[in-house]
């Protein structure tokens, strides 16, 4: 699905931005403005009543108890399950795993699907853009299996090479996996496309949404892939909590990965037999609350609106492209247009953990390093970026704000 900006729409965001009571915090004496929404988003207030109301009224281990507390921490855990699937358009609620978030649903498939079917010459082909959470499980099941890994290349402007997607998925391509929108480059993939080209290779794919399940519509059947992973805290839910939808028939096929209570169906001393999907996955007591929070966080985002989400991501993201421009020495990476809700970029007088340092000291919070993207901060010849991420509770204001602050920086350091 390709994504591009809706029009504006009558959204209140100013009372939006009330319903988050961190961001009256105070830093080094100076108002909070919070620009790493990508590493982890704030939490409404919505989002912590329903964590709190579990807690002090339902709290208690589910399906594996018959009194009135567990029914209702049962009932209230598998509504979560419904409401993650309504919310990717999955076919039926079986087919969500609730898992810690998109780095353990990864590994999960990687290591139970990967282990089954993966053997030695077969390909797992992937993109210069990706998160080491879409990078090191492959290539530790690539090291069992002797399965190789391929690249789909990035173009100078932050763009997938596509052109040369013909000769890199092949017949030995048995899956595809690529991120949505790029943690980095705020690159936004064109994930029905590349869905479409492997399935008529005969790959499977999955999608690395951590970057996109909170902010613009989802639909896993119109997008056409085998997986998709998401992460619950980067769109308002608590950390701890994720998902990973899979095809019905592809989950059924998938042996055990973790093993203990909860995934049974029968134990002896000598062999075990194992629930059918998506139990099947979810050994031991479950993150119940987190689960429970991130429906609740589903629920908050369905009323605002994905569309609305996504036109206010993309007009913070314009705006501040527009005035980083006007920082002296300021290169920004990623492509001009059609961009996720994030700016990644170099000041050419200062390191990106000194700018992000300095930043601080004036109450604002941006992220400097490599953001888990090595091998592309390599490509690009950089240590690492400065990142600026936004979501729905930031403003205008704030971003021109940011620039005040970075011209201040470009003088220091300087």
């Amino acid at each position: 699905m390709n994504a591009t900006a809706p029009a504006a729409t009558s959204v209140d965001w100013k009372t939006i931005r009330e319903d988050f009571p961190i961001l009256r915090e105070r830093v080094q004496g100076k108002p909070l403005i919070y620009f790493d929404s990508a590493a982890t988003s704030q939490k409404p207030r919505a989002v912590i009543d329903a964590l709190r109301h579990y807690y002090e009224h339902d709290n208690a281990n589910v399906h594996r108890g018959l009194h009135e507390l567990s029914s209702r921490a049962t009932e209230a855990y598998e509504k979560s399950r419904q409401r993650v699937a309504d919310y990717l358009g999955a076919a039926s609620a079986d087919e969500i795993v609730f898992t810690r978030g998109t780095t353990e649903g990864i590994n999960l498939i990687a290591q139970a699907w990967g282990g089954k079917v993966l053997r030695a010459g077969d390909v797992i082909l992937l993109t210069e853009m990706e998160h080491h959470s879409n990078l090191v499980p492959w290539q530790l099941i690539a090291e069992r299996t002797g399965a190789r890994l391929r690249f789909v290349p990035v173009r100078e402007d932050g763009t997938l090479a596509l052109e040369e997607l013909p000769a890199l998925l092949t017949s030995e391509v048995k899956l595809f996996a690529f991120t949505h929108v790029s943690n980095s480059l705020g690159t936004i993939n064109p994930v029905a496309e590349l869905c479409a080209k492997a399935r008529a290779a005969g790959a499977l794919t999955l999608v690395d949404a951590a970057q996109s399940a909170g902010h613009l519509p989802i639909d896993v059947q119109e997008m056409g892939c085998d997986f998709l992973v998401f992460s619950g805290h980067k769109m308002c839910a608590p950390t701890g909590i994720g998902a990973l939808y899979g095809r019905a028939e592809i989950l059924d096929s998938i042996p055990a990965w973790h093993g203990g209570g909860e995934m049974i169906v029968s134990v002896s001393l000598e062999k075990s037999t194992f629930k059918k999907a998506p139990h099947r996955f979810e050994a031991g007591t479950p993150n119940i609350a987190g689960a429970i929070g991130l429906a609740a966080a589903i629920d908050y985002i369905e009323r605002i609106g994905r569309a609305e989400i996504f036109a206010h991501d993309a007009m913070l993201t314009a705006h501040a492209i527009d005035r980083l421009a006007e920082v002296p020495g300021m290169r920004i990476l990623g492509p001009t247009e059609k961009r996720g809700a994030l700016v990644g970029f170099v000041m050419e007088a200062a390191h990106p953990h000194d700018l992000t340092t300095f930043a601080d000291q004036q109450g604002l919070a941006l992220r400097g390093g490599h953001h888990c993207n090595q091998p592309l901060m390599r490509k690009f010849g950089l240590p690492g970026t400065t990142r600026a991420s936004f979501y729905f509770y930031n403003t205008i204001a704030e971003i021109d704000r940011m620039i005040e602050i970075l011209r201040d920086a470009a003088r220091f350091f300087s």
